[in-house]
């Protein structure tokens, strides 16, 4: 598909991800464990679309498939102990990254979470402020919010709260936030500087973002760039690592880092069905500064 606008990028990513957390809810109880299919080639397998699928009767698959995501998630830096402290359902294996491993979050802070899905990164930043502080989520798909709103329920935190709105017009009051956060979310915006304008609006002088997200080592191909399918899996959308350094220093951020992790190639060569997209892309750790 030729001249993607706006638009249609933004719905497509809309209607996939509201796809996800729909058939993650599908056959699935709290005491359940299910990945979905869109979302299982992050994890390496075991989605619906496999033999038997996730949800299905047979509890060894069922094992099998919670045992594919949690070591997932172990591979992004996220301890047993985190992936045993929120409702299941919380971890959708969508990541690319562990952000709070370079949040450094700090009692009382207010943090936000920039496309929270499940709730994943929101429970755990709630259990590190540990009864203090503020957590919001902001995620643009109703089903998604419906399912993180559901996972907080059982979760037993009083501190969190998720809001429906665009990373790209924020449903956030200027200079509230310490701290943002979000993971292999960016990418999928087709207006990243407004997202960066945005965020450093609502952070305080002196805040932070810590995020993980895919980036672009060198210019991916606009055959790429062109299809929906691959931008919608976190791959045709990243930006190069110059554009994005520009994008923060032209919003006004300072004390830049952006640290790619080259090992992340292997992974990310599953994440389509072509594996050459890892030549173009890694995933990487981003901070900076609002002065």
């Amino acid at each position: 598909m030729k001249d993607l606008n706006a638009h249609q990028i933004r719905e497509y990513v809309r209607e996939r991800y509201g796809a996800i957390a729909e058939q993650s809810d599908a056959g699935c109880n709290g005491e359940e464990c299910c990945l979905p299919a869109e979302a299982s080639a992050k994890a390496g397998g075991c989605g619906e679309n496999d033999a038997g699928g996730c949800c299905s009767a047979s509890a060894p698959k069922k094992d099998a498939c919670c045992s594919v995501e949690a070591q997932y998630s172990e591979t992004l830096g996220y301890s047993a102990a985190d992936l045993a402290s929120v409702p299941p359902g919380a971890d959708l294996g969508l990541g690319c990254g562990n952000p709070l491993a370079i949040a450094s979050i700090k009692p009382g802070e207010t943090v936000l979470d920039l496309g929270s899905g499940a709730g994943f990164d929101c429970l755990l930043a709630a259990r590190q402020l540990n009864g203090t502080g503020r957590v919001i989520g902001v995620d643009m798909t109703p089903p998604m919010i419906g399912k993180a709103r559901r996972n907080l329920a059982s979760s037993g935190f009083t501190n969190v709260e998720f809001r429906l709105g665009e990373i790209e017009h924020l449903p956030v009051a200027d200079a509230t936030v310490d701290l943002i956060i979000s993971n292999c979310v960016i990418n999928l915006s087709p207006e990243k500087a407004q997202v960066f304008r945005e965020a450093f609006r609502v952070l305080k002088p002196g805040g932070r973002l810590a995020i993980a997200d895919v980036v672009a080592t060198k210019p991916v191909p606009a055959a790429l760039r062109e299809q929906l399918q691959a931008i919608g899996a976190c791959v045709a959308g990243a930006a190069l690592i110059s554009d994005l350094q520009a994008m923060l220093q032209d919003a006004g951020f300072a004390r830049i880092e952006i640290q790619p992790r080259d090992s992340s190639r292997q992974t990310i060569a599953q994440w389509t069905e072509d594996a050459g997209v890892a030549d173009f892309v890694v995933s990487a750790h981003l901070t900076a500064y609002k002065p």
